[in-house]
């Protein structure tokens, strides 16, 4: 089960494990945001690739208007998919 806070309008934080049935849930909470947003994965054990398109999605959108997607805190397996699936080169992680 994912959880997904958003303390502030800049800043949403996840835990748990993201794949294709919390897409829905995610992409509500994503859509509100605008500008520069930091996604804090602290607390992400897993994500799928539903969950992957789902970032790339907000990205691309964010980037459109002039804002991006940060990554912050990502864990050692989801850091190695993103490097994998070459998403490193998409977004900043930090």
């Amino acid at each position: 089960m994912l959880e997904v806070q958003h303390p502030r309008p800049d800043t949403v934080v996840f835990s748990g494990r993201f794949d294709a049935s919390q897409v829905d849930a995610v992409r509500l909470v994503l859509d509100q945001c605008a500008g520069t947003v930091t996604i804090d994965f602290g607390g992400l054990e897993y994500i799928s690739s539903a969950g992957l398109g789902v970032l790339v999605a907000t990205q691309r959108r964010l980037k459109e208007a002039g804002g991006e997607v940060i990554l912050r805190n990502l864990s050692g397996y989801v850091r190695d998919i993103f490097k994998i699936a070459r998403f490193d080169l998409i977004f900043t992680i930090q």
